[in-house]
């Protein structure tokens, strides 16, 4: 099957997904007997989810999301206090259409930013745009962005774009520059796009990170308005993973000595 006369055709015509499987459609063609029309929408089942597959990868790409944090591979049993059958719901991407925003609060390492990737990459499956931009490097794009006449194009974006997903809030502060961009993007989105956003800083303490009363107050306002506030506790992934490697390595192990030849284990 590999030099089939089809093979060159389907490669002119870019249909890489029908080649791909030309081999195991055309024996199951003959195993059950299909007739041409069955074995041809098979061959053009496999090229839509080929093309679909693609451009939900080109599109978790171009949002700046890492493809493995998705909800499928968080690990709950090692995060006990994130909300499993809120994040279900939250996956269904209702939240986008309220325009709802998505606030994950707690210390790091607890999946803050893994979950809120999650829904992001949930609501790209369902038709919409997503962005995920660590907050601090947006902020300091949108600045140089004003010396290269790109500004506009940029904050257009992240005002327009169905869900926008900012990671890691008061983790730098923000400069008057800043905090004022973010109460921008802030006020524009209201009820118009949803947002995302994770801080290792308690909400409480969310005003002093602005460090503009009147500014901080508009703009948590309406950023916390019929917001989703999930809470997340307990040890950090990363230090769990350290923890585990070194009780690992803290394990003693058999002593081996070497002769020529041979390796011998020694009692």
């Amino acid at each position: 099957m590999l030099t089939h006369p089809l093979l060159p055709k389907l490669k002119a015509l870019r249909l890489s997904g029908m080649a791909h499987s030309l081999d195991q459609r055309a024996q199951a063609a003959r195993d059950r007997d299909l007739s041409p029309t069955e074995f041809l929408a098979l061959m053009l089942d496999d090229e839509i989810e080929r093309r679909e597959q693609t451009r939900l990868a080109n599109r978790i790409k171009q949002a700046g999301l890492e493809p493995e944090k998705t909800l499928a591979r968080f690990d709950f049993a090692a995060a006990p206090a994130a909300p499993k059958s809120l994040l279900s719901d939250l996956a269904l991407c209702r939240f986008v259409e309220r325009a709802e925003p998505i606030l994950f609060v707690g210390p790091t390492g607890t999946g803050k930013s893994h979950l809120a990737q999650a829904l992001a990459y949930e609501a790209i499956k369902r038709g919409y745009q997503a962005l995920f931009r660590p907050l601090h490097g947006l902020l300091a794009s949108l600045r140089a962005a004003r010396a290269d006449a790109t500004f506009t194009r940029l904050k257009n974006r992240v005002t327009r774009v169905d869900v926008l997903v900012l990671d890691d809030f008061g983790l730098v502060p923000l400069t008057p520059q800043g905090a004022e961009d973010l109460y921008e993007i802030i006020r524009e989105r209201y009820e118009r796009g949803t947002i995302l956003m994770t801080s290792n800083r308690a909400p409480e303490e969310w005003a002093e990170v602005f460090g503009n009363p009147l500014m901080a107050s508009a703009a948590l306002d309406r950023l916390t308005h019929h917001a989703h506030i999930l809470t997340l506790t307990g040890q950090s992934y990363r230090q769990r993973e350290r923890n585990r490697a070194s009780t690992r390595n803290d394990k003693p192990r058999p002593d081996w000595k070497h002769k020529t030849g041979e390796t011998q284990r020694v009692s």
